[in-house]
């Protein structure tokens, strides 16, 4: 006995309800996203306000001119003959987090004994050759983060606020001071890190780091420091991953090291295909390196690629039993600190610094 042709209508009457029902549902969700991307845009805006407001009031006076330099300049004489760069790399500095043997203060003193360590070790080599300027590549991970993992809450010593506007700006800017004190200029490179991110993958844009913070808050202190220079790139909607940084004819192409995938130690073919991928074109105008410098991994390496070399840069933390359990790996606290001829286009020297 076939149905009544009225319920067949019925049939498709729930169906248009049904579906009805859905599309409200979805431009209801959808208004809701909208509100919520425009809350946290608002919310990022007002915290980059106020940062901006509080730190423009700060007056910080220039660091002199090196007596030396003053000396110099007065006979006349020539620094640029032969002159090189020296070029510090600075990164996975973490500050707040905690191990065994490592917290911000640890991190404040290491940093500062490196900035002592670059003057001296300039100082050998204007036995040879002028050294009369300062490149810092800073690398990323300069700050810990407080939620970008779970569990991240024990390992750390202070809250983002601390590392962002207490500990992190200032531990680079007398970093940076105490270099004026001998080279006639520094300047900076920057890229964020992935524990630049502000909680879980996905909470907030990947223009959000703060790492990116940490520099421009730098860049405000210093803004009356005319020996000073600080590069970053500021894409919209998008992490500040890289950065080619050009010295003369040498030429560096600046990454954290993050996208390089490793889950078991260092990723040496993975790093090989990224390197050739980027400077073969994937970069653009950008792709024209002659090699690379990068962080993340926590471990002192130079790892040469034909004709580039990739300087992988050391921490300033010590004892790090995450790396120890699962990674077997451990290595002391260290930065590298290279010198650059900037008319040959190559290193000419390189120090592993040890911080311990």
């Amino acid at each position: 006995m076939s149905a009544p042709a009225w319920d067949g209508i019925a049939d498709e009457a729930n169906a248009h309800d049904e579906l009805a029902r859905v599309k409200r549902e979805r431009d209801r969700l959808a208004r809701q996203l909208h509100e919520v991307k425009h809350k946290q845009a608002d919310y990022l805006a007002t915290v980059e306000g106020a940062v901006r407001d509080s730190i423009e009031r700060i007056e910080i006076a220039p660091v002199p001119l090196p007596a030396d330099s003053v000396l110099r300049t007065a006979r006349g004489q020539d620094t640029t003959t032969g002159a090189e760069y020296a070029v510090a790399l600075l990164s996975d500095l973490q500050t707040g987090k905690i191990t065994p043997d490592y917290n911000t203060e640890v991190c404040r003193e290491r940093v500062a004994a490196y900035a002592e360590k670059v003057i001296e070790l300039a100082k050998i080599q204007e036995l040879h050759h002028p050294v009369r300027h300062c490149v810092v590549a800073m690398l990323g991970d300069m700050v810990e983060g407080v939620d970008i993992f779970p569990g991240q809450q024990w390992l750390i010593d202070s809250t983002l606020y601390d590392q962002l506007l207490n500990t992190t700006p200032v531990i680079i800017v007398d970093f940076i001071r105490h270099l004026l004190t001998h080279f006639d200029s520094v300047s900076v490179y920057a890229v964020d890190g992935n524990h630049g991110r502000i909680g879980r993958k996905g909470t907030f844009g990947p223009a959000d780091n703060a790492d990116r913070m940490v520099y421009r808050i730098v860049e405000l202190m210093l803004r009356d420091e005319p020996r000073f220079r600080m590069h970053m790139r500021d894409p919209r909607g998008e992490r500040n991953w890289y950065l080619k940084m050009d010295l003369g004819a040498y030429s560096a192409l600046l990454i954290h090291g993050d996208q390089i995938r490793g889950h078991s130690g260092f990723p040496w073919y993975g790093l090989g295909k990224k390197v050739q991928g980027w400077g073969s074109g994937a970069l653009g105008d950008d792709s024209g390196f002659l090699d690379v410098f990068m962080g993340h991994y926590h471990q002192l390496a130079r790892v040469p690629l034909n004709h580039r070399a990739v300087w992988v840069n050391g921490s300033t933390e010590s004892t790090n039993t995450y790396a120890a359990e699962s990674l077997a790996a451990q290595s002391e606290p260290s930065q590298w600190l290279l010198f650059i001829d900037p008319r040959k286009g190559r290193v000419t020297a390189s120090y592993g610094v040890d911080l311990r």
